[in-house]
């Protein structure tokens, strides 16, 4: 199922695809998945982000060659980090390169969507939390990220998270083990790799974040990026391909 957030004239609406036509959810997406009337051709209708999370909850250096690239050590267990929800914007959207910033770099990866409230979950578990799952771009201000020892500022600026095009639900856990995560940047590629070289596993990290903090419906988890990150600059026009997802496209401004 392919879940999506779209802008209607009765202001953004919850729907599903279907041949390209767009359904009405009746209860939003945490609920029963009832299909009612159609909104229109998914074509004809502007998507939103298909999450509005309290909270966006980032794993860095889940893929050992990105941290090899930093020249950074691979962490024992998950390193967290969060974006404010104020960074999520739509496909499509600009992403808006900071004046305070003169390296802003892009990071493709796979975000996990929760479907229901998660506190204290086993790792065994931990897919039953799960909606779907989507694109993420957690995109970064390199040098800024450098400069601080948190890394809020560096993360965080408005449009900062593009996320998209839709949420696909009903892949499971070891499908979501080897999938290909990919990054291309004015058509050339810039980011390629498996799930199967993450770190952590989506599930693992399920399980170890909700150790910490309870996860609501809507929360999102990115789980890390792979190597090859690189610049952006105005003109810019950047994919993130995650497979059985599809592309989410953002511009650069």
């Amino acid at each position: 199922m392919h879940i999506v957030r779209v802008s209607t004239e009765d202001g953004p609406t919850w729907g599903v695809v279907e041949d390209r036509q767009v359904r009405r959810l009746s209860d939003g997406p945490f609920g029963s998945l009832e299909v009612a009337e159609a909104l229109g051709f998914l074509d004809d209708l502007p998507l939103l982000a298909p999450a509005t999370p309290s909270k966006i909850v980032c794993v860095g250096r889940n893929y050992a060659a990105h941290a090899a690239e930093h020249g950074a050590d691979v962490p024992t267990e998950p390193l967290l980090f969060l974006k404010p929800p104020s960074s999520v914007i739509a496909p499509g959207a600009e992403i808006v390169l900071p004046e305070l910033s003169s390296q802003v770099e892009h990071e493709c990866e796979l975000a996990l969507v929760i479907g229901r409230r998660s506190r204290a979950v086993r790792q065994e578990n931990a897919w039953e939390q799960v909606l779907g799952i989507t694109c993420g771009n957690d995109v970064t201000a390199r040098d800024l990220q450098r400069a601080d020892s948190q890394w809020t500022r560096g993360k965080g600026f408005d449009t900062f998270c593009p996320l998209g095009p839709w949420i696909v639900s009903g892949i499971g856990e070891e499908e979501i083990g080897e999938l290909e995560v990919s990054c291309t940047v004015n058509g050339e590629l810039r980011q390629k790799a498996n799930t199967q070289q993450m770190v952590f596993s989506p599930a693992f990290l399920i399980a170890y974040i909700t150790q910490v903090m309870t996860l609501e419906p809507g929360d999102v988890i990115m789980t890390g990026t792979p190597s090859g990150v690189g610049p952006l600059h105005p003109g810019d026009t950047v994919d993130v391909n995650v497979e059985r997802v599809g592309t989410l496209t953002n511009k650069i401004v």
